[in-house]
């Protein structure tokens, strides 16, 4: 069924309503509610279906300045269930503004599902999942009228915004839960645009990120410009569509089809640099995805025993996903045998059931249900717990994740904080601002106790006092951070051999931060370490994998937490699920 968009009425101090426009009422469907304010763009309101789409109305006639939303509607148009509906603004053509660096043609507002509205954050799940951009975000709170009449916007680039709940809502509460400001005048060409020449509005960089996220087919030249990369050569391109069409046949939409495309073109770049230079442009969850895919890939092209693979590929499956992680592996291989491997090895992993999107999804849902409450440490310990345990192979249901993680429903246990990463890039910035940390144990500072920090050369002594210090502090339910540069899996070991040993939940706290980022901060460090011993760290840096530790939070330059791994729930650090 087609269903028209409704009219949104003007806020009272909205100076563009006309006559003849909606204005509201009375503002108490928004107050005291979490409202969103976005953008307002200046394009043609369009609304999209699984097998169609039309603009405000259903009988819409057809116009040029539609051609390329069809097509787009063409590639997400099967990632729409049926009886849902995605709503949205075409800026194919310009109409009283003209955009310059847009980051698609379509930008999605709301989702419906029948004559409901989904909420804000479900929302922007959707439709970043089928490849579709929001409007700008320019204010999110309680809703405050004083606030809301304070927001100003350029009016000779922006036509206004928009503001509603972020819970959803009804369709017939659609008039009180959304509103809309509009610069006086919005509408100033003397020729309404759909009887005008069709003039294109302008992409930025950032669209060709989109496309490929949307389902159309990457260009690599475009790819590279976007994320400010040099060309990766004639091999690199092909892989990355070749990847694409991989992609494709797994269903993959949204950031997992970009991560594995862009895993595709960069394949030969060393993975500890490649987070923090993509995570601007991609954001630090999407780019640490596409290190990982580059760090594992190679592992398909190598021969394993088959009767150890499913074990194999489900312990794999912990850290990436499986199924780009073969396609990409596919796609980059340069020998027959190689890719022979990588297929063989698809099919392995094919039959194991672990090619899905999330092959854990109903184990993670089930235990979430059953240790709903619960605290998130304790939580976060039984998710890792069971998810390592289906990966050997020891349980296959959520009903018995449930019943193999009671030991651990109590929290009784210690905790470690294990800071990984070079020098300078905030580990114990942020380790300082945890709350609830007791212990710390700085190898930094055990050396400085003896003479120097900068003094290497008893490091084997410091590093026995330490560990034999985190060996003392782990009990009880204590939380112990662990601060030293961590750089690989074996300096890590060590660490993990007294933590298993107290039974301790193990969190690695990750930094990726630029190797410019820190050169700069060590120059005006209390305690810099020397160029060179910088420049052998950045190097030697080998991040942990998902699932070498129980959880892993992933800072970014600014010192927070941009993403995570290992967590029951979707709350911050900090937080209770």
């Amino acid at each position: 069924m087609r269903t028209h968009y409704p009219r949104t009425p003007h806020l009272p101090w909205s100076p563009g309503a006309a006559s003849d426009d909606v204005r509201a009422r009375d503002l108490d469907g928004l107050r005291g509610r979490e409202v969103v304010v976005t953008e307002k763009l200046d394009g043609e309101n369009t609304t999209l279906y699984t097998d169609g789409l039309h603009a405000r109305s259903p009988d819409s006639v057809h116009h040029p300045s539609r051609a390329w939303v069809k097509a787009l509607q063409g590639r997400i148009g099967p990632g729409i269930p049926a009886g849902r509906r995605v709503c949205g603004e075409n800026l194919f053509a310009r109409h009283s503004l003209a955009y310059e660096a847009l980051d698609s043609w379509f930008y999605g507002f709301s989702v419906w599902d029948g004559d409901d509205c989904l909420d804000w954050d479900s929302t922007t799940r959707f439709l970043h999942r089928l490849g579709v951009p929001v409007p700008p975000v320019l204010w999110r709170g309680t809703f405050d009228e004083r606030a809301l009449r304070a927001l100003r916007v350029d009016t000779t680039r922006q036509e206004g915004w928009v503001v509603r709940t972020t819970e959803g809502f009804r369709r017939e509460e659609f008039g009180r839960r959304v509103a809309k400001w509009v610069r006086p005048d919005h509408v100033r060409t003397d020729t309404h645009w759909m009887h005008a020449a069709v003039v294109e509005n302008g992409l930025g960089p950032a669209a060709a990120l989109w496309a490929v996220r949307s389902g159309a087919a990457p260009g690599p030249a475009a790819l590279e410009a976007a994320l400010g990369l040099p060309a990766q050569g004639a091999h690199a391109a092909t892989a990355a569509v070749d990847a694409a069409a991989r992609l494709d046949g797994l269903g993959r939409t949204g950031d997992a089809r970009l991560a594995g495309v862009l895993a595709a073109l960069l394949h030969g770049a060393r993975r500890a640099s490649l987070a923090p230079r993509l995570a601007g442009p991609l954001g630090m969850a999407t780019a640490r995805r596409v290190a990982d895919l580059v760090g594992l890939h190679s592992a398909l092209h190598l021969p394993y025993p088959d009767q150890d693979r499913r074990a194999g590929l489900a312990r794999l499956s912990v850290a990436a996903d499986l199924g780009a992680l073969h396609a990409v592996a596919a796609a980059v291989a340069t020998d027959g045998t190689a890719r022979e491997q990588a297929e063989w090895s698809a099919l392995h992993a094919d039959e194991a059931g672990l090619l899905a999107d999330e092959p854990f999804a109903p184990l993670r849902g089930g235990l979430r249900d059953a240790l709903a409450g619960l605290g998130r440490d304790a939580a976060d310990r039984c998710w890792t717990e069971a998810r390592q345990a289906y990966a050997d192979g020891r349980l296959g249901t959520a009903e018995e994740a449930v019943a193999a993680t009671w030991r651990h429903r109590s929290g009784d246990f210690p905790r470690l904080i294990h800071l990984v990463g070079p020098a300078g890039s905030g580990k114990s910035t942020f380790a300082a601002g945890l709350d609830g940390a007791g212990t710390r144990v700085s190898l930094d500072e055990l050396r400085g106790a003896r003479g120097s920090r900068a003094d290497q050369r008893a490091n084997q002594d410091v590093l026995r006092d330490g560990l034999r210090r985190l060996d003392s502090a782990l009990t009880g339910r204590a939380t112990v951070v662990w601060d030293a540069t961590s750089l690989n899996r074996h300096q890590r070991s060590l660490v993990h051999a007294v933590a298993r040993r107290r039974d301790a939940l193990v969190t690695h706290v990750v930094a990726l931060v630029g190797e410019d980022e820190l050169a700069r901060r060590n120059a005006v460090r209390d305690h810099p370490v020397p160029d060179a011993v910088l420049t052998a760290q950045t190097r030697r840096f080998d991040p942990p994998y998902p699932g070498h530790a129980h959880r892993t939070w992933y800072l970014g330059p600014g010192g927070t937490v941009e993403d995570t791994d290992g967590t029951l729930g979707v709350v911050a650090p900090g937080q209770e699920a």
